[in-house]
């Protein structure tokens, strides 16, 4: 039990600082870049988000499993693992630029910035290697070595801003922070744990079987997360992408905030279960409740100082920024909503709906942008963003029958009395 709190409180340590740091990096980067060249790099971030789901081939969901199921056979595994990865992100890099170059001719600028960023696909993928250590239960490496190489990008960017670099050095910084990972990793690996990579077809066919599955569904979230800033970028410019950018970031500023409160509670949550139902319906019923109230009192106050917010972070160029966090600042709550909502899908076994739902989100998503981008401009993705949520993750769980019990346990966290959280702290 020992090392399981151990390899948990590492991963959440890691993420806390990794969202820390890389939210003072964002704002001094999109300070000193402005709203047109930090929306370049929105922009690329975006493209790659994108593609990255094909270039994980959906490896990444099942390899974990592959790793503790073939335990005498794992660095067949692994390597095979990275090697397809490896494969596919090369050839969706080149989609990438391609597709950039399609949607922006005659702008160098930005097909460069596409370029150079879209080296992180190929270390992004080559990342696997870390599942291995979560597989052992080993997160304490895995975590430290990325807090380290986020520390070592954040220095290089530091010294990006302090010597007036372009923004050609800014787009390839993440690149460089996953390739610090895989390098490293792939060291103590070899050298601490006598790890020999190998590529095996037989296990490379496996893969591919289970975690094809995958792709599509991951294919549609990024598509459902992405839409808006290659849209904006399309049919307004970078700098609507950059005051766009600025905008989720301050609504997400308390995001791993979230995302510790979900990560305890899915394990107690889950196993509770097998052995006591109505023990599992309370304790899903308090987490909608926090999540419900906390997300509603964080909006809230980001809503009522958006613009002195956006005024002390950014400066004026990103005054407009304001109105827009007031906007998709809301979109947060269904956000967080829907993550309560995958929890209770999985206890219940109905991931095969994950498709529906985020293949119904990323078509709403697209017509709603094609409509209000023209009318609104920014201001119209912002609320596209939000009525996007509202359905994906309220609306259609009361239309789909399967999932309408998950909608009744929402409703009934409404009651403030679910705020009690002591019947979780008795379970952990």
């Amino acid at each position: 039990m020992n090392i399981i709190v151990s390899n948990f409180s590492w991963i959440i340590v890691s993420r806390i600082l990794q969202s820390l740091i890389n939210f003072v990096i964002i704002i001094l980067t999109s300070r000193y870049l402005g709203p047109a060249n930090y929306g370049l790099i929105s922009y690329a971030t975006s493209f790659a988000a994108f593609f990255l789901p094909i270039a994980y081939l959906g490896i990444n969901n099942t390899i974990v499993n592959e790793l503790i199921k073939h335990k005498n056979s794992e660095n067949k595994v692994l390597g095979s693992a990275i090697f397809l990865s490896a494969t596919s992100s090369i050839l969706c890099m080149v989609f990438m630029c391609v597709c950039v170059m399609i949607l922006n001719p005659n702008e160098p600028v930005t097909h460069w910035v596409c370029v150079l960023y879209s080296l992180t696909l190929l270390f992004q993928a080559l990342d696997l290697i870390q599942y291995w250590f979560q597989a052992h239960l080993l997160a304490k490496y895995s975590s430290k070595v990325i807090i380290c190489a986020f520390i070592v990008v954040a220095i290089y960017k530091f010294i990006l801003l302090a010597t007036g670099q372009t923004i050609y050095l800014f787009a390839i910084s993440n690149a460089i922070d996953y390739f610090l990972i895989f390098i490293v990793l792939l060291f103590i690996y070899k050298k601490k744990f006598n790890g020999k990579l190998t590529i095996s077809l037989k296990y490379s066919k496996d893969l591919i079987r289970l975690s094809s599955p995958y792709i599509l569904a991951d294919l549609m979230v990024a598509l459902f997360a992405q839409t808006d800033r290659i849209m904006l970028k399309s049919m307004v410019d970078e700098t609507a992408v950059g005051i766009y950018s600025a905008a989720t970031t301050i609504c997400g500023v308390v995001g791993f905030i979230f995302i510790a409160i979900l990560d305890t509670a899915r394990p107690i949550i889950l196993g509770s279960k097998a052995k006591n139902i109505l023990k599992f319906e309370d304790l899903l019923t308090r987490l909608y409740s926090v999540i419900i109230y906390f997300s509603l009192v964080v909006s809230i106050l980001i809503a009522i100082f958006s613009k002195t917010i956006i005024n002390i972070l950014y400066g004026s160029e990103y005054s407009t920024a304001s109105i827009v966090t007031i906007i998709i600042v809301w979109y947060t709550i269904f956000s967080y909503i829907g993550s309560v909502r995958n929890i209770w899908i999985l206890a219940e076994n109905k991931q095969k709906y994950l498709f529906l739902i985020n293949f119904i989100g990323a078509v709403t998503n697209i017509i709603l942008n094609l409509f209000m981008i023209p009318l609104w401009g920014v201001n119209g993705a912002a609320l596209a963003s939000l009525i996007t949520q509202f359905i994906t993750n309220v609306i259609i769980g009361f239309i789909l029958h399967p999932i309408r019990e998950n909608n009744k346990i929402m409703l009934k966290s409404l009651n403030p009395r679910f705020l009690d959280m002591r019947p979780f702290l008795k379970a952990i």
